[in-house]
């Protein structure tokens, strides 16, 4: 999803250069041969002095969603899973994947359709958040907006096979996303070309969707959810932070556990979560969401939040 927690902040230049002072007893060139004989002349590019680049918290998360076939398996395997269980949710009248706060109506009758987030959960932005962490930099309008406007997002592994299948069945795909309502032709025009179905420009619930009745608290989807819960039965939600399932009340350690506990049983049946380490509302958590905070303050808030071993 994205109007989320900005991507993850820089780590301190001193901790990237103590990671290249040579240690004690360590010769000073590694690549030098141990038999002793000569080593081979060096190129001019390898005599120049290396560019120090600060270390960047996000690095190992982006470089994971891109090259390894680990993540790919998880998506592969959450979208064929879920598929798996369509027919299921189709055939029980019951089945419902909407919180009953968040169902102002029957679901009886109703067309059946699933509730998908855009971001991470089905378009793939990671080259965007490549060129933050290339450029030093943090997630802003203005820079999300260019690369939503490029329409160059590809599809998560598994998730095109997921909803043609869902197509098949005479199922809905809405995607409730916390893109701005001004970014929804872009977004058509991407999720079309990355082989999604899009039934009409009606599918598309962006951040700042008017819902009559209900006022939106900030990016929260509580209010889309409704809107849709007022046309068709939602069978299946996914997502990649919690607030795509669930309004979150108090984004608090203590909140998000409540809310996970409360509707533990939904996830893997009417709920799937994908897997983002990039960036979310966990991350804004360990910060008192407050991103006002100097980014190496936020970043030692971070620290502190871990569970280091004695």
């Amino acid at each position: 999803m994205q109007i989320r927690a900005l991507p993850l902040t820089v780590l301190a230049c001193a901790l990237a250069l103590a990671a290249c002072k040579p240690q004690p007893g360590r010769p000073a060139d590694a690549t030098a041969p141990a038999d002793g004989k000569p080593a081979p002349a060096r190129s001019a590019a390898d005599a120049r002095p290396a560019t120090a680049v600060a270390a960047d918290d996000n690095l190992n998360a982006v470089l994971w969603m891109q090259r390894s076939v680990e993540y790919r398996a998880s998506t592969e395997t959450i979208y064929r899973a879920a598929a798996d269980k369509l027919d299921i949710a189709l055939k029980q009248p019951n089945w419902d994947a909407l919180v009953p706060e968040e169902r102002g109506n029957s679901a009886k009758g109703l067309k059946p359709a699933v509730v998908m987030d855009v971001d991470e959960t089905v378009l793939d932005n990671s080259p965007y958040q490549a060129r933050l962490v290339r450029d030093g930099k943090e997630y802003d309008e203005v820079t999300w907006d260019a690369w939503v406007a490029e329409k160059k997002a590809k599809p998560l592994p598994g998730v095109v096979d997921f909803a043609k299948a869902a197509q098949a069945k005479g199922i809905t795909l809405l995607y409730l996303s916390n893109r701005a309502v001004h970014l929804k032709e872009a977004t058509l025009a991407n999720l079309r070309s990355a082989g999604l179905p899009v039934a009409d420009d009606s599918v598309f619930l962006g951040l700042g969707t008017v819902v009559e009745g209900c006022e939106q608290n900030g990016s929260e989807k509580n209010c889309r959810r409704l809107l849709a819960g007022k046309q068709y039965r939602v069978l299946m939600q996914f997502g990649d932070q919690l607030g795509d399932f669930v309004q979150v009340v108090a984004n608090t350690p203590e909140g998000r556990d409540a809310l996970l506990s409360q509707y533990h049983d939904w996830f893997g049946e009417r709920w799937w979560m994908l897997p983002n380490p990039s960036y979310g509302s966990w991350e804004a958590m360990t910060f008192n969401n407050d991103f006002s905070q100097p980014r190496d303050t936020r970043r030692q808030a971070k620290r502190a939040a871990l569970d280091v071993a004695p």
